[in-house]
């Protein structure tokens, strides 16, 4: 997998120019700062140019376990690498120790990039870390990528809102510190827009019969993406009621995400409708073309 994304990488490079030299992009004084930038859903041509600016900028990269090696290989030669990624059941480095961390850098004179997975300010705890160096006086800058929900919809073709199906969507956490963490299921059950679950795997059947318990219809379409974005990203789909059968039976394994409302239908449907009318005004539009103003 990230042998394939190196070489895809160094294949544009031989082919096109994607990425300017340096961004233009307003930025934090490098020395003594720390860039908490997003790396995106796993491949790395979903980075974002300015986080590709400050990797390249980068004398230390300071990275969660998910970021894929075809990112990592885009920091500046000779940058030192840092894993503090946490896995199920299994942190060898804590938050207050991260945080130390990239304080004792930041302080030290380093460029320091935090690469979190996704985007930095959701569900990734990159807000407890810009608090505790913004006081601790250290100079901060946020660099926003690809949250998985939206990487995970777009390469599944899964529409978050959609007019006829969901007119909201709303990410949640499907991991608590002892199960599910403590929503309130029953605003959650009268949402008319999709609900996007991160880290809900291990909690999915709980999840499926809370959800259920406070009105949400059983039969609610859900489909879940696992390595979104990677070449072997997989998608299966199903109903809300056999979410947790659906997960055990297909092996997914985190990463992945949860979709789950009615819009996640219509990717099975299709919802074509009838293209010949408006086709046919499209067509005369087109002959009396002019530029946006």
């Amino acid at each position: 997998m990230a042998t394939d994304g190196v070489d895809h990488m160094s294949h544009i490079s031989q082919t096109q120019t994607p990425f300017p030299a340096r961004s233009d992009a307003p930025r934090a004084p490098s020395r003594g700062a720390v860039r908490i930038v997003g790396a995106g859903p796993g491949s790395a041509d979903l980075l974002t140019l300015r986080a590709l600016d400050r990797l390249r900028d980068a004398d230390v990269v300071v990275h969660d376990r998910l970021v894929d090696e075809a990112v990592l290989a885009l920091a500046a030669p000779g940058a030192r690498r840092i894993c503090v990624g946490k896995a199920p059941g299994r942190h060898l480095w804590r938050q207050e120790e991260i945080n130390a961390l990239l304080l004792r850098l930041a302080r030290g004179g380093e460029r320091v990039v935090r690469l979190k997975g996704g985007d930095p300010l959701i569900l990734g705890r990159g807000g407890e870390e810009v608090a505790y160096l913004r006081r601790a006086g250290v100079r901060v800058e946020i660099v926003p990528g690809v949250t998985a929900a939206a990487a995970a919809a777009a390469t599944a073709a899964i529409p978050l809102t959609h007019r006829a199906a969901a007119s909201s969507v709303t990410f949640v956490t499907g991991h608590g510190r002892d199960g599910l963490p403590d929503l309130d299921w029953a605003a959650l059950a009268r949402l008319d827009g999709t609900l996007a679950v991160y880290m809900g795997v291990a909690n999915a059947g709980m999840l499926a019969r809370r959800l259920i318990a406070h009105g949400l219809a059983g039969a609610t379409p859900v489909a879940v993406v696992e390595k979104a974005s990677h070449p072997d990203q997989r998608v299966v789909e199903g109903d809300l009621q056999g979410l947790g059968v659906l997960i055990r039976d297909h092996r997914i394994a985190a990463p992945a995400l949860i979709l789950i409302g009615r819009a996640v239908g219509l990717r099975a449907t299709g919802e074509a409708g009838d293209v010949g009318e408006p086709v046919s005004r499209a067509a005369a539009l087109l002959g009396g073309l002019a530029p946006c103003l």
